[in-house]
């Protein structure tokens, strides 16, 4: 029996070596007729990657190639576990509308690239993936997402959209040290990235049948709060561009966490 995109998919989560990881083998057009639903807890970790518990502390300055290097270390991983998270959902909602599915796919290997422009720029600054520790933060919470509704909230919607708004910031951080390569592939890949905010826009709306700023964070995987979910100042150019209203961005800037509410994250 031939391959299948839910095998393929399985197999590129749980590798275990950097080249599968980075460059897998392109993924078979075949998918399974009766597929069942798999959650998988953890990803595999090729021995280079040194996993903590904490995320490392950000640059204060990125006058450094180390430091921007550093940087550019940690969300490169942050795309590495984008793109898994993008197959964990794949084969989580198997139940979920085939096309659905398919843009996962697609956003999967979007993030992948993603991850290589990364790779390029911590190459061309001295260094190597697997050279910093990483986190892997977004898996320990995606995973509790218990339904497609609240995936796109927190992934697409949620954690997407801010990074609308951190590659303006970063973008802006890396040219004026004069990082005229490093600023730009942040660029590429914040404009790349406003079609994945449309899809899960898209997605939200059909399983919920509406959004608005409050049914959006209640449909937030917990202890995720909109806090987390933006950058300051917010991208508006980028996220009108990706189909929310002003109402919602006015919402998003204003939201305040209450007393006994959830802190802000380091990731």
């Amino acid at each position: 029996m031939s391959d299948t995109v839910e095998r393929w998919v399985e197999r590129f989560i749980c590798a275990t070596t950097l080249k599968q990881k980075l460059t897998p083998q392109p993924a078979p057009t075949r998918w399974s007729e009766t597929p069942s639903v798999l959650r998988l807890q953890a990803p595999g970790r090729p021995p280079e990657l040194r996993v903590v518990p904490r995320a490392p502390r950000r640059p204060r300055s990125l006058r450094s190639p180390s430091a921007r290097a550093r940087l550019l270390h940690t969300f490169l991983h942050h795309e590495l576990q984008a793109a898994e998270l993008m197959g964990w959902a794949l084969l989580a909602y198997a139940d979920a509308p085939m096309d659905f599915r398919r843009g996962l796919l697609r956003i999967l290997h979007d993030e992948l690239r993603h991850a290589a422009l990364y790779l390029e720029q911590v190459e061309a600054l001295g260094h190597h993936f697997g050279e910093f520790p990483v986190r892997d933060w977004f898996w320990e919470r995606l995973p509790s997402c218990a339904s497609p509704l609240s995936f796109v909230a927190s992934m697409g919607v949620g954690l997407e959209g801010g990074n609308l708004d951190h590659s303006l910031r970063f973008a802006d951080a890396f040219r004026e040290v004069g990082d005229e390569a490093g600023a730009r592939a942040q660029e590429r890949i914040g404009r790349e990235e406003i079609a994945h905010v449309r899809f899960a826009l898209r997605w939200f709306r059909t399983f919920h049948g509406s959004f608005d700023f409050e049914s959006w964070k209640s449909a937030l995987v917990p202890p995720l709060s909109p806090m987390l979910m933006r950058g300051r100042p917010l991208n508006l150019e980028s996220r009108r561009e990706a189909g929310l209203d002003e109402r919602f961005l006015s919402a998003l800037s204003d939201w305040q966490p209450t007393a006994e509410g959830p802190k802000p994250a380091t990731i």
